[in-house]
């Protein structure tokens, strides 16, 4: 017997804001990492790889703030982050700032696993990555009109703006930045 919980991360998001289409992708993709992680537990696999599993999926999908969704910083790049921990022995392994990593959290398991360092940052991980062929995938993947539009906005209003803030599209359109 097991459980198994996911997220499409943090944040408030009012229902009436999301159109149905939207709605339903999130869903579908929420699924697919949920079923992404239990296949691995029903089959009797470890909880690091269903974890590894249902996270790497919510990375390829573009509406999550993580791996294909995520937000553009002030440089106009993506730069990435991400962690796991093994609750049985208590091991952690975290990377920061790292570009061109499709799946940061398979980077993230690898520096718990086979390194003596809880967490790499920039450029030392990336190395790192490569040293344990970590897939690295151009930044052209990362980018999303819908960040895109979120970035432009910020620049302009030279601010921080929340993942689901109002923008205006390049077309003059007025949006929420998670549709």
């Amino acid at each position: 017997m097991f459980s198994l919980a996911i997220h499409g991360g943090a944040g408030t998001l009012p229902k009436q804001e999301m159109s149905t289409a939207m709605e339903a992708a999130c869903r579908a993709a929420l699924r697919a990492a949920l079923h992404a992680g239990k296949d691995i537990l029903a089959g009797g696999g470890s909880a690091l790889d269903a974890v590894t599993s249902a996270v790497s999926e919510l990375e390829n999908q573009e509406l999550f703030n993580a791996g294909r969704g995520a937000v553009f910083n002030a440089a106009g790049e993506h730069h990435l982050d991400a962690s796991i921990m093994d609750g049985s022995n208590g091991q952690a392994g975290a990377v920061a700032a790292v570009q061109g990593i499709k799946n940061p959290v398979q980077l993230a398991r690898e520096v718990m696993l086979h390194s003596p360092h809880v967490l790499l940052t920039g450029k030392g991980a990336e190395e790192f990555a490569a040293s344990r062929h970590i897939p690295r995938t151009p930044e052209s993947y990362f980018f999303t009109s819908r960040r895109y539009y979120q970035y432009l906005l910020a620049r302009q209003q030279d601010q921080v703006l929340l993942d689901h803030a109002q923008y205006t599209s390049p077309k003059g359109k007025i949006g929420r930045a998670h549709v």
